[in-house]
């Protein structure tokens, strides 16, 4: 019963002292423990200046002021106050600055280091600068690990809030690129492609994010080609967007018509960041007709994976394509082109994620027949059943009849029984619901050409027939 009683009451002084603790006197009392403890031991202090005696600026500096100035959250108690900041261009961002000769306290591998932001005045200029002060005992234990903890995350602030910019190359001039803000809204989530595919291709830029260490012992340039080959609308354009997001990296996009020659291209490409997208789309254009075209196929060749494409790295570059048929084998390679992502027609399956996404529709009594009509071989790109759906989003029972009656134009049949059955031409052509499908049209159109010209030769046939008939007939006559 003693023991009992013995063990309560500790426990409860334990919790008052913890109380006591959190209150101002105490806190100030061990404050003053820690730093009387402090004196005991022997520091080596540390400054990192903001520039350097020619008045450039200290990337270091840089790097550390985005460090500590992530510690918001995790920041040591011994600092009474920090200045909170939102953004100009992102005022809910909010982020966290030191005062002048205000000193913070970190903590890494159980070492206790100490950040002073410090203000001077030499030859009439203000000079700040950062003074690390970490234990000696501790200096040769953790200080090179620290410092690249310090890089590290400065590198992941800086990702997470950079602005992703796209580069567009200009025909002539000293700057070359041209840069606005990146601002498509297309991601992973909101591409509809194969989940399964969608994920490989996910896992697959993170790991070569991840593997530079890797690269470098296999004595090869830390970079990744992607082809993203499919008919028009079918995604290919969103799918850029969506990787350039998920890497937060800048968009260069190469116009090849304003490309001045093999020279030219190279330039281009030495002019790009680390860190960067490199994109060339409608690529099959550029085998069709390389016979007038600025650049030739070597040159194209060396700046996919020749020398010059050595002089960066962490590079994506992706091209795009409709079509392999016209693109030159020596392309295909790997090294050259590393992941081959192919971009089909709107099936059943990705035909419901855009119900899905566009409607908010996620089953309906039309499906079955959608789905009949699907498997029957009928198709449309992505973009136009999209657009069929944003056209009638507000009734999405018209919007899936739409789709039908769009489908049902693409493989023909469906069409060419309504034009016979009495309805006008003008009727059969244009979709339910007042969508207008250009491509439907023309392929109605196409089959009652065809239909025509069968119906035209059958009748010549007829007539042949028929006096080649009479012509005998008369000669039997005449033979009587």
């Amino acid at each position: 019963m003693f023991l009992v009683f013995l063990f309560v009451t500790i426990s409860f002084l334990l919790l008052v002292l913890r109380l006591l603790y959190k209150t101002s006197v105490i806190h100030i009392f061990v404050k003053g423990l820690r730093s009387l403890g402090d004196k005991f031991h022997a520091y080596q202090a540390y400054k990192i200046p903001q520039h350097n005696e020619h008045y450039q600026e200290n990337q270091l500096y840089n790097k550390i002021s985005i460090y500590l100035n992530s510690l918001l959250a995790t920041i040591d108690d011994d600092s009474d106050f920090t200045n909170l900041f939102s953004g100009s261009s992102k005022p809910n961002d909010i982020s966290l600055h030191f005062d002048d000769n205000q000193t913070v306290h970190d903590t890494f591998f159980s070492a206790r280091v100490s950040w002073t932001n410090e203000e001077s005045e030499k030859e009439g200029c203000t000079s700040r600068s950062f003074v690390l002060r970490i234990r000696k005992n501790d200096k040769r234990r953790v200080l090179r690990q620290y410092l690249q903890h310090i890089l590290s995350v400065a590198d992941e602030v800086e990702q997470k809030k950079k602005e992703v910019k796209l580069y567009m190359n200009l025909e002539q001039g000293d700057r070359r690129w041209r840069s606005i803000p990146f601002t498509h809204p297309a991601s992973f989530d909101t591409v509809v492609m194969d989940s399964d595919l969608k994920n490989k291709v996910k896992s697959d830029l993170e790991q070569f994010v991840k593997s530079k260490q890797y690269y470098n012992r296999l004595g090869r340039v830390w970079k990744r080609s992607y082809l993203l080959c499919g008919p028009a609308g079918t995604g290919k354009t969103s799918f850029v967007a969506a990787m350039a997001r998920f890497l937060c990296y800048d968009v260069y996009e190469i116009d090849m018509t304003k490309v001045l020659n093999d020279s030219d291209l190279k330039t281009l490409l030495l002019q790009t960041t680390c860190k960067s997208l490199i994109v060339i789309e409608d690529f099959d254009k550029f085998f069709v007709g390389k016979s007038s075209a600025a650049v030739s196929l070597s040159g194209m060749l060396n700046f996919m994976d020749g020398i010059v494409s050595c002089c960066g790295e962490e590079r994506v570059m992706v091209f795009t394509m409709n079509g392999k048929d016209e693109v030159d084998q020596a392309v295909m390679r790997p090294g050259r082109i590393d992941v081959h992502v192919q971009f089909p027609l709107c099936d059943f399956s990705g035909f419901k994620n855009l119900a899905s996404s566009y409607l908010g529709v996620k089953d309906h009594k039309l499906f079955p027949q959608l789905e009949e009509i699907f498997q029957s071989g009928a198709s449309l790109s992505h973009a136009e059943i999209g657009e069929i759906m944003i056209s009638n989003r507000n009734s999405p029972s018209r919007a899936l009849k739409s789709v039908i009656t769009a489908l049902q134009s693409n493989i023909g049949g469906q069409r060419l029984s309504e034009s016979g059955s009495g309805r006008s031409r003008d009727e059969a052509s244009e979709p339910a619901a007042g969508v207008f499908c250009r491509e439907s049209v023309h392929t109605v159109r196409e089959f009652r050409k065809l239909y025509g010209l069968l119906k035209m030769g059958s009748r010549r046939k007829e007539s042949v027939d028929l006096s080649s008939a009479e012509k005998e007939g008369s000669q039997h006559e005449v033979q009587n």
